[in-house]
């Protein structure tokens, strides 16, 4: 397992400096719910895209414990880096595993969604058929129900 110390090392984090921190905690409470907000307002039309939301309001609400709790600010390689210094300072297997499955799951849509630019494939490419729409408007609502709002309700509990 990585060590925090390491990580300093290699420069993929760093100690908040005091005269940024009120910056820092302000710009990733406001990203975290303007990312979730989006996620839910795109249920329905762009669920690919709620998803993606859905998983930025978990990646950054963990930003902002990270920099509450321990004045860790994550530099580099920042998606990686982030669930690993998480693995070293909290020991809740399900919160890890939350934002583990998050992050495949971001990772999983975002290739699709680059492989499909680079082919210049159409709308339909993404979305198929009405039941496919319908396939991933259900993943999306699971999504947030399962993954994204219990892994923020987690969180908020260890920021207390």
């Amino acid at each position: 397992m990585v060590k925090i110390e390491s990580l300093m090392k290699e420069k993929r984090i760093s100690k908040i400096n005091e005269f940024e921190v009120g910056r820092y905690l302000n710009f990733f409470e406001n990203s975290y719910k303007d990312n979730l907000e989006h996620s839910e307002a795109n249920m329905t039309s762009f669920p690919r895209w709620s998803i993606i939301s859905g998983y930025y309001a978990m990646h950054d609400i963990t930003k902002l414990f990270l920099a509450k709790q321990f004045m860790i600010k994550i530099d580099f390689n920042v998606h990686i880096t982030t669930i690993e210094v998480l693995k070293q300072l909290i020991k809740n297997k399900e919160i890890i595993k939350l934002i583990e499955d998050g992050y495949e799951e971001f990772i999983s849509l975002a290739n699709d969604l680059a492989e499909a630019k680079e082919e210049r494939t159409s709308v339909q490419y993404y979305t198929g058929t009405n039941f496919m729409k319908e396939e991933y408007k259900k993943k999306a609502r699971d999504f947030n129900e399962n993954n994204v709002l219990k892994y923020i309700s987690k969180i908020k509990e260890l920021m207390k």
